[in-house]
């Protein structure tokens, strides 16, 4: 059986979530610089690559260098992700031109 290596394991978890928020983050600022824009197709695309090469970099370079930190990253963009999804629904909602 495979001893975890806790540091490892918490490394990644550290990495993943600084850059899981900074993804998130980003997708929230392209999503609203988007709905100003004349052309909010190409903003949301150029948006997206830059978010997914940043995160998938990122990756890789834990994975080179930690076996189990790629376990915590992964884990840490899952949770972040949750608590992005699922905050907004909590979050009292406020009055805005779209709704």
């Amino acid at each position: 059986m495979t001893d975890i290596d806790w540091a490892e394991l918490m490394t990644g978890l550290a990495i993943g979530a600084a850059i899981s928020a900074f993804y998130f983050a980003g997708l929230a600022l392209g999503v609203r610089i988007a709905l100003v824009s004349a052309r909010p197709t190409a903003t949301l695309i150029l948006s997206a690559a830059l978010r997914i090469v940043l995160l998938l970099a990122v990756g890789w370079v834990v994975a080179q260098t930690w076996a189990w930190a790629i376990v915590g990253y992964a884990l840490a963009f899952l949770i972040v992700r949750l608590v992005a999804v699922n905050l907004p629904r909590r979050l009292p909602k406020e009055r805005t031109r779209w709704n």
